[in-house]
């Protein structure tokens, strides 16, 4: 066995295995034993009602996460996606109710979500600040906006054919079609189209990527214009799967969609990854919190394994790249 060179460092187990296999493959392979192994300990974890709750009901999640992907890519970061798909869900919620035509309940929001998103990669863009920062600043404005517009009063009474969520073709519900569909022709984008991979080079090497003629302020804005976009149908997926819209902020969606992405094998530092792995790790997630209940372990425990295998992700990655350079 040959040694390793001189000053580098031999990858640990994890390292090995994220080298050998990809973070997808690896998410895959815990997918598939937690499954087995969960359904071996308690039958109903299988059933189909369950099922359709790990995949369906949180597909708007992983839909959400292709945009961040794309965003962290790209070197950038958007704190305020969680804010942005939960006002997104009162304004198409409301223009249902009013009687505005469906078609125009479901396209408001992913237009509205690519206008707001522009403006921050505008930002971002042009008057140089973090997206960091305009992120945090508009996750603000639509917290307090939303409080203040819809005094806290949910939305009911929602016409049954705007309901989106509830739609099924061939018994597959609707949003897991979105979540398949989205997550396939993004992959294929971003691999094979010029456009696709100039979102890893602004990442990657932001002056190689000037220097090589892709324009690094227009990309970005197109990249959170995307993303946005992406938060609009999120929001109709996550809207319509009950009979009323919240007038809240979901808890916590927009750490989720980054964590997502982060540990379906994003790099946090920008220009790797891909959206597939992202949309393994939010179903990873959600079958993670559904075992926990069939095994008699408390859902708080989530959040714990989450934060463990962030920090496992984001390691593994810093040495991948230290032994890459």
């Amino acid at each position: 066995m040959s040694a390793a060179p001189i000053g580098t460092r031999s990858p640990g187990p994890l390292g090995r295995l994220l080298d050998r296999w990809g973070q997808e493959a690896v998410i895959l392979g815990a997918l598939v034993a937690l499954f087995v192994v969960v359904g071996a300990m308690n039958p109903r974890f299988l059933e189909g009602n369950n099922l359709a709750t790990i995949f369906a009901g949180n597909a708007y999640v992983a839909v959400a996460a292709i945009g961040m992907s794309m965003v962290i890519i790209a070197g950038h970061i958007d704190v305020s996606v969680g804010a942005l798909i939960g006002v997104l869900g009162i304004v198409a919620g409301t223009m249902a109710v009013d009687g505005l035509p469906v078609w125009l309940a479901w396209t408001a929001p992913l237009a509205i979500g690519a206008l707001v998103n522009a403006g921050i990669g505008a930002l971002v863009a042009y008057a140089r600040i973090p997206s960091i920062v305009v992120t945090l600043g508009m996750l603000s404005i639509l917290k307090g906006g939303l409080i203040s517009v819809t005094g806290g009063k949910w939305i009911t009474d929602l016409p049954e054919d705007f309901r989106i969520a509830n739609l099924a073709w061939f018994g597959v519900p609707a949003p897991v079609y979105f979540m398949v569909v989205l997550t396939v022709a993004m992959a294929l984008w971003m691999k094979y189209t010029v456009a696709g991979r100039a979102i890893y080079a602004l990442g990657g090497n932001p002056e190689a990527a000037r220097a090589a003629g892709i324009p690094i302020e227009r990309g970005t804005v197109l990249v959170f214009a995307f993303h946005g976009v992406f938060a609009g149908i999120a929001s109709l997926l996550f809207a319509t799967q009950l009979q009323v819209i919240q007038s809240t902020v979901p808890p916590n969606l927009e750490l989720t969609v980054i964590t997502a992405a982060v540990i379906g094998g994003v790099s946090i530092l920008g220009g790797t990854g891909t959206v597939v792995g992202s949309t393994l790790a939010a179903i990873l997630f959600a079958t993670i919190g559904s075992a926990l209940i069939f095994v008699g372990v408390s859902a708080y425990w989530l959040r714990a394994v989450l934060g463990l295998l962030i920090l496992a992700t984001v390691l593994a990655d810093i040495a991948r790249r230290r032994r890459g350079s």
